[in-house]
């Protein structure tokens, strides 16, 4: 009899609904693998768009019913290569398939989790801070810039913000007025959304804005171009479709285990926040879905298992 795991999973696309608890086979690892049984997984839009129907291209067909989440944390326990056993406490990054007691990745796909990083926050850093640093990276952004993030107050914008800040760069945030507190303690300069967005950033930047992570899309990319004289300095992680025919950026660049590690390291030092804003269990996926899909709060939703 083939061993069975626990998942959120969904036998066909559509809304949060349709994630249900499944008894499943569990994958083996093989040559170059670990597995990982989950202690904890990040949930994010990427996983909203998937459990809709989409797939990056680069997966291919993919079997149903399908796993979503592409973070976790854990503690290994099958282990197809040297340097990795079983018992280390882990946390990494996959494409699909985190959404379940266990999961198989290449080994290069996970690094160590520090003593001090809690479990919730380990299993929701990576989509974060990859993001946020190969976006940040792909600006090209300078000491001495200014740069322009939507929904700072979220767990790309939380990173981006002290990513930013870290080199040097002033950084103006766009978020709810409740959340105007939180961003100045990363040390970002907070901006209400709305009507007159590019007007008050005007007054708050004289100098110009150098460059911007649209992290809402809408208005707020319409702002950052008419802010950002170069388009090619702007990063949108919402307007996928439109990116190209506008000459704006999208993210590009591999995550990696070297990034996260480094983050995770940080993080247990006190020198990065990452706040988890909240958890939900398993059975409770398709609700963290429905948060996700309101589009505020701080920080990062996780799933415990």
């Amino acid at each position: 009899m083939s061993e069975l795991m626990r998942a959120a999973a969904f036998a066909e696309p559509g809304g949060p609904e349709v994630l249900k608890v499944m008894e499943l086979p569990a994958p083996q690892a093989g040559p170059g693998q670990v597995r990982v049984r989950v202690r904890a997984a990040g949930v994010q839009p990427f996983d909203l768009s998937v459990r809709a129907g989409w797939l990056p291209g680069f997966l291919g067909e993919v079997p149903w019913p399908r796993i979503p989440g592409n973070e976790f944390a854990g503690v290994v326990d099958q282990v197809g290569v040297s340097g990795i056993s079983v018992g280390d406490e882990v946390l990494g990054f996959t494409a699909l398939f985190a959404y379940a007691e266990y999961v198989v990745v290449p080994a290069a796909n996970v690094t160590a989790k520090p003593a001090g990083v809690p479990w919730e926050v380990a299993g929701g850093l990576t989509a974060g801070v990859q993001t946020a640093e190969l976006a940040i990276d792909g600006l090209g952004l300078a000491d001495g810039e200014t740069l322009l993030v939507h929904a700072a107050a979220g767990s790309v914008g939380t990173a981006a913000v002290q990513i930013a800040r870290r080199r040097g760069a002033t950084v103006i945030g766009t978020a709810r007025e409740a959340n105007h507190d939180y961003l100045r303690a990363l040390g970002a300069i907070p901006v209400v959304y709305g009507d007159g967005l590019a007007d008050r950033v005007r007054s708050l930047a004289p100098s110009g804005i150098d460059a911007a992570l649209d992290g809402a899309g809408g208005h707020a990319l319409e702002v950052s171009m008419e802010l950002v004289s170069n388009r090619g300095r702007i990063v949108t992680l919402v307007e996928h479709d439109k990116a190209a025919e506008l000459g704006v950026r999208l993210v590009q660049g591999e995550r990696s285990a070297e990034r996260l590690g480094r983050y995770a390291a940080l993080y247990a030092e006190g020198a990065f926040k990452f706040p988890v804003r909240r958890t939900y269990r398993l059975e409770e996926a398709a609700d963290a879905h429905r948060e996700i899909e309101t589009g505020h709060g701080q920080g990062k939703v996780v799933i415990t298992i």
